[in-house]
């Protein structure tokens, strides 16, 4: 078997044993830019990272962080719009509701490296019991050419039965590396302790380009 299965195999192998042996754990923020509560003063920090393990393509690290302060959001990204391309974000930090809560963060941010551009951006948080809906997406304007102008997006779908314990689907839309499919989507697990998480995501299962995506995240 290529070093390069080994690596795409062994992801999913970690992520299935990290769902075995973490009972007793406390559920944490799933990804780290979730809105907070926009009647909070205090500084709240959250970062991720998302190792992408490709059959046809080199892998790689995609790092957000994030900042919030009541109504006021931070973002950094690396990797997110395109290969050595980063991003910086400003949003404003909305939430709606007791039992069924909705958090909305519209954001603008510039684009720059291998991408040179400008961008609009929401995120959009939905949590009702142990179901939770996570949107990310964003319309980018390359500066330089107006056909590479594009609409990113990254959903997921959750349910959190025991606490410590999510399981769902996802989708992405993206360019930074391609597939056979303009959308893809598949199945996800994760599993949280304090204020960490970490989740495993298979896309495209059972096509000729599947691939892992495993992530960890944390907010203070």
């Amino acid at each position: 078997m290529s070093g390069r299965r080994w690596r795409f195999w062994g992801a999913c192998l970690a992520a299935a044993v990290a769902a075995v042996v973490a009972p007793g754990l406390s559920r944490s923020d799933e990804r780290a830019s979730a809105a907070p509560p926009t009647e909070s003063s205090s500084w709240r920090v959250g970062a991720s990272v998302l190792l992408y393990v490709l059959r046809d393509a080199a892998d790689y690290f995609q790092p957000t962080a994030t900042v919030d302060r009541g109504f006021l959001h931070l973002e950094a990204r690396y990797n997110y719009e395109s290969r050595e391309t980063g991003s910086a974000w400003l949003g404003v930090n909305f939430s709606f509701g007791e039992t069924l809560k909705l958090g909305l963060t519209p954001m603008v941010g510039g684009v720059f490296g291998q991408m040179n551009g400008i961008a609009t951006g929401l995120t959009i948080t939905l949590n009702w019991g142990p179901l939770a809906l996570w949107d990310q997406s964003e319309y980018v304007f390359d500066l330089a050419d107006s056909s590479k102008d594009y609409f990113y997006v990254w959903g997921e779908l959750s349910v959190s039965v025991p606490e410590w314990l999510r399981m769902g689907l996802v989708l992405q839309r993206t360019r930074v590396f391609h597939t056979s499919s303009a959308v893809q989507a598949g199945p996800l697990i994760g599993v949280s302790i304090w204020k960490l998480a970490a989740t495993a995501y298979l896309f495209s299962p059972g096509q000729d380009d599947q691939f892992v995506v495993v992530a960890l995240a944390g907010a203070f």
